[in-house]
């Protein structure tokens, strides 16, 4: 059995640690096996679960599920760690230098006296920060990983920026199924961000009313 030490009130390195022997020789065996893919999906799941305690305004459920947020967070790096490759830590480094970098409003001389106005200034540092020159470097670093209406959205967003519309006219009317629908998807997100309308809260509230409604049968 090992001992860890009974305290009144742990802290982010005591999480650390006990991860730390959880993935030792002498820990878990599940934590031991595990890899990033192989809790990939762990960490979306946690995440949306965390999203959902913000939306509920449940401030004890959100302490627990940022908790496995961080839990997720500690994991990984201590993954990288076995493999020597980065460590919490540098995690924790990388994090303050890129706030540092992306806030010379706060910490420069830049003038930013709006959010709007740091949200162009930090759009701007990371184009620099990841050696994106034209506007398709931009739309290919959207994560891929995202929901599909959010990357839409974001990718759109991105273009729209640069004068780029959209033209319905664009679709083709003897696409295949597949691609017919996702067109429609596509400018779907479209009329959504032009009326400021999060696409993701759209279709969840179209699907609580389709429960309800069947509830009611």
């Amino acid at each position: 059995m090992v001992n860890f030490e009974s305290r009144e009130k742990y802290g982010v390195y005591d999480l650390q640690r006990l991860i730390k022997i959880l993935r030792s020789p002498d820990g878990c065996p599940w934590d031991i096996e595990q890899t990033h893919e192989s809790i990939r999906r762990n960490f979306l799941e946690e995440a949306y679960e965390a999203v959902e305690a913000i939306d509920e305004g449940d401030a004890p459920h959100l302490r627990e599920e940022l908790g496995d947020v961080l839990t997720q967070v500690v994991f990984h790096s201590d993954i990288e760690d076995d493999a020597g490759r980065f460590d919490l830590d540098d995690v924790a480094d990388a994090t303050v230098r890129k706030l540092l970098y992306r806030h010379p409003h706060v910490f420069g001389d830049a003038v930013a006296e709006t959010s709007g106005a740091v949200l162009e200034n930090w759009d701007e540092l990371k184009r620099k920060e990841k050696s994106q020159e034209t506007l398709y470097d931009e739309l290919t670093a959207v994560a891929r990983s995202l929901p599909a209406l959010w990357r839409a959205e974001k990718v759109q967003k991105k273009a729209a920026k640069a004068g780029y519309a959209l033209d319905p006219g664009e679709v083709d009317p003897k696409a295949d199924p597949l691609t017919a629908i996702g067109e429609m998807l596509f400018f779907t997100v479209d009329a959504a961000r032009q009326l400021n309308i999060d696409p993701e809260d759209a279709l969840n509230a179209a699907t609580e009313r389709f429960i309800l409604r069947f509830n009611e049968q």
